[in-house]
């Protein structure tokens, strides 16, 4: 009797497992909880932070296109530097456009591709740095996005851009 009951329970602990065996964590972690959305950025608002970004821009010596939108990825102010590279007026607006449409910085979406996860990329996604979202006030009020230096450039552009609100 004690034999068939230990059998009982060991065929339920494989079947089931048990308790046993915990949960492989994910590969990749749950990304942090999203902003809710606030009112849309205003054109002033927009025209202080792309002033900052320009700002910072100069100081570090390199030309930029920057962009903002509104939470629905919509362009609200647009500015693209003398000097700046063609290309990085389409690439300012897409990473403004992929950080306020999915409200996280685009440099999300790099580390995921760097980790092998590609899947997003299908989404059409910006997957460089220097797209960030723009939360006032603890909401979601657009995104900001600059393209024409490196990723480490475009990131500390686009930083002192968000500092403008502060």
């Amino acid at each position: 009797m004690r034999r068939l009951a230990l059998t009982i329970l060991m065929l339920g602990l494989v079947t089931f497992g048990g308790g046993t065996s915990a949960q492989q964590p994910s590969a990749t972690p749950a990304p942090p909880p999203a902003p809710p959305f606030g009112t849309p950025v205003t054109l002033s608002q927009a025209m202080k932070i792309a002033e900052a970004a320009i700002a910072e821009a100069k100081k570090i010596d390199v030309m930029m296109a920057v962009a903002i939108t509104e939470p629905t990825g919509d362009l609200v102010y647009f500015a693209k530097m003398d000097g700046a590279p063609y290309s990085a007026i389409q690439l300012a607006q897409a990473k403004a456009w992929s950080s306020a449409r999915f409200r996280r910085p685009t440099q999300a979406f790099n580390d995921q591709l760097a980790a092998g996860n590609s899947f997003f990329l299908t989404f059409g996604i910006v997957a460089a740095p220097g797209g960030v979202p723009i939360v006032h006030e603890g909401k979601l009020i657009g995104a900001l996005g600059v393209s024409g230096g490196s990723g480490g450039q475009d990131t500390q552009v686009s930083s002192a851009g968000l500092g403008a609100l502060k």
